[in-house]
């Protein structure tokens, strides 16, 4: 069973890639691949190019304009650390440390939310800041988990190799998981199952 598990997170990484190729795929991308691993935590997998094809498709639009956010989003964090380090201004380190913490908010549970759950990406953007800022103690976990992972695939020459191979994936797979619980205790909380 683990090494049918672990043949689905390599099928699923390789799917991943490829669909990411032309770099302004990756949200629609990492949607899809957000979709298999929610179902895959219930182990409700299926065909897995079939249910990564449906995925892609289903949420092309919103994957596409969320990565474009993040996108934006990094690139005004950098430039706001860069302003800090040209002049030493520490304004610019409270800015950016405080917009670090708000952007994590707003995205972490953004991609998990898109795969699960019908939305516009303004208001898939303010239920995981909501999610995030009400379970902290679940956000913590997810992103020193995913911290881990990404300097354990970064760790040696073998590691990275392992990386390029799970790496995308058993992050993606971390995140859904504890996204998943997360999700089924608001849906029971709410009475919507």
């Amino acid at each position: 069973r683990f090494i049918s598990k672990l043949s689905q997170v390599f099928f699923l990484n390789v799917l991943w890639l490829l669909f990411s190729l032309p770099i302004v795929t990756i949200g629609a991308s990492t949607a899809a691949a957000c979709y298999v691993a929610l179902r895959m935590t219930d182990n409700e997998e299926g065909y897995i190019f079939r249910d990564f094809k449906k995925g892609f498709k289903d949420n092309w639009k919103q994957g596409t304009v969320l990565f474009l956010v993040s996108a934006v989003a990094a690139y005004a964090l950098y430039l706001d650390f860069q302003f800090f380090h040209a002049t030493d201004s520490i304004v610019f380190l409270i800015i950016g440390i405080i917009s670090v913490f708000i952007c994590a908010d707003a995205l972490i549970f953004s991609f998990p939310l898109i795969a699960r759950y019908k939305n516009t990406v303004p208001h898939t953007l303010q239920n995981s800041f909501e999610i995030s800022t009400r379970n902290p103690g679940w956000t913590i976990l997810i992103i020193l988990l995913a911290a881990f992972e990404i300097v354990l695939f970064n760790w040696n020459t073998t590691m990275v190799f392992f990386g390029i191979c799970f790496g995308p994936m058993i992050v993606i797979y971390t995140v859904c998981g504890i996204s998943k619980r997360i999700f089924q205790k608001i849906e029971i909380d709410q009475g919507l199952k």
